[in-house]
């Protein structure tokens, strides 16, 4: 994750327009999925003793079209079928009206592979170390723990990269990327520290563009890990945290002190309900009624990894650790590695955690529903059947004011089973080179390095919070990985250099009919891949057919999580049981 600053309140209405412009060895869960090819129909018997995963192909003349299709919508998800019509043409059908479904389409965890390319990998390995996209740049060299070397992609179908070379380089101090910075060993770079802006602001051979903070940083409690089974405990957890005081202490200029869990500038955010006061005699009576006077003692996980939502992870760790001991909690603070940590979260294995989230599009969908829906991973443990009846009623409305009403019941319904304590919404900036044209702070966390110029140099260098943890980004969520795949990969639509709304991308025009359940999507003809394959429909419904079906053989990835899948579209088919 990753990770908008304009409302997309007439987001359904919005995706009219534009596309009428063109513009383990579990049990698999019983479900089928379907893929046709001529009038030929193969049948392969799912995994772990499930039912049949059949795959057959639609007959279209010369060209043998893919389709993945489940039998019926009783699986849970929201998704029913992906059919390639012809060569060049896909329909999406769901099972419920989705507004926000362009949006997701755009999104880099759904960018599309070669076909050949995922069955040669096995879904991994390769995969995750060499991508292969249709993107303005390709992967020369991935030196781990040092560097990673991108090369201008010499056929690209649209207007070349600037520079011959993109590299990425990392450094989890901020001080550190100063210093690079300012020396001139790269031309840009992400998060500069609290204390950095004037500095920046005031050296003539830099400039700084600031970021709204459209994220949140949040303290996640496992209800599935005692004692937070108990909800007047995260309730106590709820109150005990002084917001305000982690906010003036360890956030640069433009954050704000989080009073729900959306940003105010993402639609669906409301102003009430608020969070509690801050409270800690409160906190201790709700902890002595639910028989713990003298407290309990806990774990508190966390990343080493400079993030938008949290500049300063340690020292906030420590500052959280000092308030609840205020209310008798002993936190122990345990440090994780980046990867690790991400996904022993997504795993639901962590009691108590700190983590955030940035916009990837500018929707309630977006935070909500990834976190609280029924797709969403297990971090917070077991969710709540209240919270997910109304999610489902938000994403399937298109009247926007009864939208704001379902998502202030969402917020109400938040703050009553204290999942999380929602924090700080963090305002950042992005530093460069007073060289560098078209430089960028995105939104959406997504800077687009093909249209930047270094001052005429050949080469663009950029250090951000950390380095990628993997390439196949339908499998990742931190933002340095899916900064690295945006350059490499692309998706059938794709978001305005520097601002959230959805454009054209590998697809040149994408129609719903007329209750927004089915989407057909023209795709752009010509498109190469790096390895100089052929773009075409059946990449597109393979690419989202090995993250949709948890019984497909492609389905690994470097974790298999495939967290932004299963919580776009309300969970995988044939998915494990437990």
């Amino acid at each position: 994750m990753k990770h908008g600053k304009r409302l997309l309140a007439l987001l359904f209405v919005f995706a009219l327009i534009v596309a009428a412009c063109g513009g383990d060895d579990d049990d698999t869960g019983g479900e089928e999925t379907t893929t046709t090819a001529g009038a030929e129909t193969t049948t392969t018997a799912g995994g772990g003793g499930g039912e049949e995963t059949t795959t057959t192909a639609a007959a279209g003349g010369d060209y043998e079209g893919m389709v993945a299709e489940a039998p019926n919508c009783d699986y849970g998800g929201n998704l029913q079928s992906i059919k390639a019509l012809d060569r060049l043409t896909v329909e999406f059908t769901l099972c419920a009206t989705d507004v926000a479904f362009p949006s997701k389409v755009a999104f880099s965890a759904l960018n599309i592979h070669p076909s050949e390319y995922l069955e040669s990998t096995g879904g991994g390995g390769a995969l995750i170390e060499n991508p292969i996209g249709t993107g303005p740049y390709k992967l020369r060299q991935w030196d781990r723990g040092n560097q990673l070397v991108l090369e201008r992609n010499p056929d690209y179908w649209g207007d070349p990269a600037v520079t011959d070379t993109l590299v990425f380089r990392w450094s989890s101090e901020a001080a550190q990327r100063l210093v690079e910075l300012q020396a001139g060993t790269v031309d840009g770079i992400d998060n500069p520290g609290r204390d950095d802006f004037a500095v920046i602001q005031g050296d003539s051979n830099l400039q700084l563009l600031e970021r709204e903070g459209t994220n949140i940083f949040y303290i996640g409690l496992n209800r599935d890990k005692e004692p937070f089974g108990d909800e007047m405990v995260r309730q106590a957890i709820g109150m005990a945290i002084d917001r305000q005081r982690i906010v003036d202490n360890f956030y640069p200029p433009g954050s704000t002190v989080a009073d729900q869990f959306l940003p105010t500038s993402i639609f669906g955010y409301t102003p009430d309900p608020t969070w509690y006061d801050y409270d800690p005699q409160g906190a201790r009576d709700l902890l002595a009624e639910a028989g713990l006077p003298d407290g309990f003692e806990v774990t508190l996980n966390y990343r080493d990894v400079v993030r938008s939502y949290l500049p300063s992870p340690g020292t906030v760790a420590q500052d959280i650790q000092a308030q609840l001991a205020e209310i008798g909690v002993t936190v122990n603070i345990e440090v994780m590695e980046s990867g690790a940590f991400l996904d022993a979260s997504d795993a639901g294995e962590l009691t108590m955690y700190l983590l955030g989230w940035g916009a990837d599009y500018p929707d309630a969908t977006n935070f909500l529903d990834f976190h609280f829906g029924r797709g969403a991973s297990a971090q917070f443990g077991a969710g709540f059947e209240d919270i997910w009846t109304l999610l489902d009623q938000g994403a399937s409305n298109t009247d926007q004011d009864a939208r704001l009403g379902i998502y202030e019941q969402v917020t109400a319904l938040l703050k009553e089973h204290v999942p999380m304590v929602p924090v700080a919404h963090g305002g950042s900036g992005v530093a460069y080179r007073a060289d560098v044209t078209n430089a960028q702070a995105s939104p959406l966390g997504n800077e687009y390095f093909a249209v930047m110029d270094p001052g005429g140099r050949d080469t663009f260098v950029w250090m951000q919070n950390a380095e990628p943890i993997g390439l196949y980004c339908a499998d990742e969520t931190d933002g340095e990985s899916l900064r690295a795949c945006e350059q490499i990969n692309e998706s059938l639509l794709s978001y305005e250099i520097n601002g959230t709304a959805v454009e054209p991308a590998l697809a040149t025009e994408w129609t719903p009919n007329e209750d927004g359940t089915v989407w057909t999507f023209t795709l752009r003809d010509g498109v190469k891949f790096h390895d100089g394959s052929d773009f075409d429909a059946n990449d597109v419904v393979m690419s989202y057919n090995v993250q949709w079906d948890a019984a497909n053989p492609l389905h690994v990835g470097r974790d298999g999580n495939f967290t932004y899948f299963s919580a776009f579209f309300n969970g995988f088919l044939n998915a494990p049981e437990g």
